[in-house]
This record gives structure tokens, sequence and C-alpha cells, in this order.
């Protein structure tokens, strides 16, 4: 796949007001310009990012590589708690076919660990539509050490899609060299810190009603003061070099290995374009010191998540 994939999340919620026909052009722009990595999930929307995915890659297919994920009980557009239960695993990805209108998923990620289903009951349920070729590869969103052995000794795991970047480093001591004991690679979500490391936010409290930000511990008062100090030392390395911050986070994670692929998401082609450019970017390795010094993880202030999406993390 390509150094780089497009985190279509954004698109159908979280961030902004939807924009369908600019974020279909940033799909077929991601592809023209060497893109192939789309990553999407049943639960973005509801329902409606993979839709859109799925209307944008028409005609376009065999050039994508489409992630999507399980794992969630949705009702009435809600989540419901964590649900993955073969026979929902099935039922989940026959809807996603449809709705992606593909007769096959490259990767099929569990979204978040199920305490109430043994891990290899849920690698097994997958083994059978990789079988089926209704899926390609396996994968696991924010799993931790056990389960990630757990699974792979059932059904080989591909890929961890988890929360990396210069400002969460949570994988660095276990996670990353379990990764490369077993050989599987890493989909760094939220790459640019939610926006943050790019320079371009605001206080929690300024972001409108529905914004996933309003709820950031990391945007909300004194914890924003010192996140923004942190990061100044991205924004005065990109302006050394003539670049932007964004792609100065970026090419941080594309030094740490070429098992590492960042999902940076965005609904416009001109941002596309900016992180794209991050890929032919250099850094020293005084440079790479100087970032993981700067934001390492007794630096950087407050948790990544409030305390209920904390608990549905496996670590």
């Amino acid at each position: 796949m390509s150094a780089l994939g497009l985190g279509c999340m954004g698109m159908s919620q979280s961030y902004g007001v939807p924009d369908d026909a600019e974020s279909i052009a940033t799909i077929h722009r991601a592809l023209d310009l060497g893109l192939d990595f789309f990553d999407t999930a049943e639960v973005y929307g509801p329902f409606l990012n993979e839709e859109l995915v799925g209307r944008a890659l028409q005609g376009r297919r065999e050039r994508a590589i489409i992630a999507t994920k399980f794992g969630f009980r949705i009702e009435d557009g809600r989540i419901m708690g964590t649900d993955s239960r073969p026979a929902h695993i099935r039922e989940a990805v026959e809807a996603s076919l449809r709705r992606l209108q593909t007769d096959y998923i490259d990767l099929l990620y569990q979204h978040r660990v199920d305490p109430n289903v043994p891990m290899e009951d849920v690698a097994g349920a997958v083994a059978g539509l990789v079988r089926e070729g209704k899926v390609r590869y396996f994968g696991l969103s924010e799993a931790g050490e056990k389960n990630i052995r757990r699974a792979h000794a059932t059904h080989p795991v591909s890929a961890l899609q988890s929360e990396y970047s210069l400002w969460e480093r949570n994988l660095e001591p276990e996670i990353i060299p379990l990764l490369r004991e077993l050989g599987i690679g890493l989909v760094p979500f939220s790459p640019l810190g939610r926006g943050f490391l790019t320079g371009a936010v605001q206080r929690a409290e300024e972001y409108p009603e529905g914004d996933y930000r309003r709820s950031d511990p990391r945007f909300q008062g004194a914890n924003y003061d010192a996140n923004m100090h942190a990061a100044s030392l991205v924004r005065k390395i990109a302006e050394q070099k003539g670049l932007q911050a964004g792609q100065i986070a970026l090419a941080w994670l594309l030094h740490k290995g070429e098992d590492v692929v960042p999902i940076p998401g965005t609904k416009r082609r001109s941002y596309l374009e900016q992180n794209i450019a991050a890929v032919s970017v250099k850094l020293e390795p005084d440079e790479m010191a100087q970032l993981d010094r700067a934001l390492s993880p007794e630096v950087v202030s407050g948790p990544r998540y409030n305390e209920r999406m904390m608990a549905m993390v496996d670590r």
C-alpha cells in the first residue's frame, strides 16, 4: 500500500460540517496522487461513511485498498456497547459489503476488543470470512498485548490500528516491539493529534456543538496551554524548513519505519496534498531527537480520551 492512507471518518462526523462532493473529490485526488489506502468503519456516521466511500470508489475499486471495522452494537444511530459475537461479525460484514458496493474488504479490523467474547472466537470468525473471500486481511484496533498474541495465534493479524503520534506515545514501551516481533504493521490514527500538531486549533469551548474536540481533555483549560507550548517545536522546525507543521508531524511518524502507515484524515483536497508531500520530507537524527524530547509522554498534558472512551481501550 501507499506510505500514507486517508482517514475518512471526518468526512461524515466529528469534525465540522460534512461536504460529500468535496470528500468524494478528495478520495479521487488521493488515487490520482498514488494514495490507495482508505480507512472507514460502520460506526462512522453511523453507516454514512461507508456509503460515501463506496460511492467514491465506484469504477475505481480495483485501485483501492479499503479498511473497515466491526465490533459495536448500534441502535437508532447510537453506540450501545461492543458486540463481537461471531454471528454479529458476519452480519456487520455483509452490511459493510453492501454499503461499500464491493464483494470483498481488504482489511477488516475489530474496532474495539469485546471483553465478553474470547479473542479466539473473534479471530476464528474473521478467518472464516477470509476463507470465503469476503475479507483479505485481519486487523485489530486499540488492542493490548495479550489480545494481540491470542488473535495472532488463531489467525494472522496483519495490522494494528491505534492512536500514535508525536503527542501520543503509549505504544512505544510494549506494543510496537510486539508488533515487530510478530510482523504486524502499525496504522496510526490521529497522527496529527486531531489537528493540534498542525497549530491550527482552538480551545475546546470554541468548537461548535457536535465537534469531538469540545470534549477532548487535551484541548481544555490549562492542558491546552501546556500542549500548545510543547508543540511549538514542531512549528519552529517547520518554519526553518519552509514546511507546514503537520508535514513535520507526519514525517516524524514515517521515519519510524516502513511498517508504520499513518492515516491522516481530511475532507479537503488542499490538506490531502499537503499531507502527501510529507512523504518526501527528510528529518535529521538530531531533529528527530529534539521532537522526541519536546513531546515526550511526561510533557503532554491531559489524557487522550475522556474516562468513558478510555474504558474501551484494551490497555
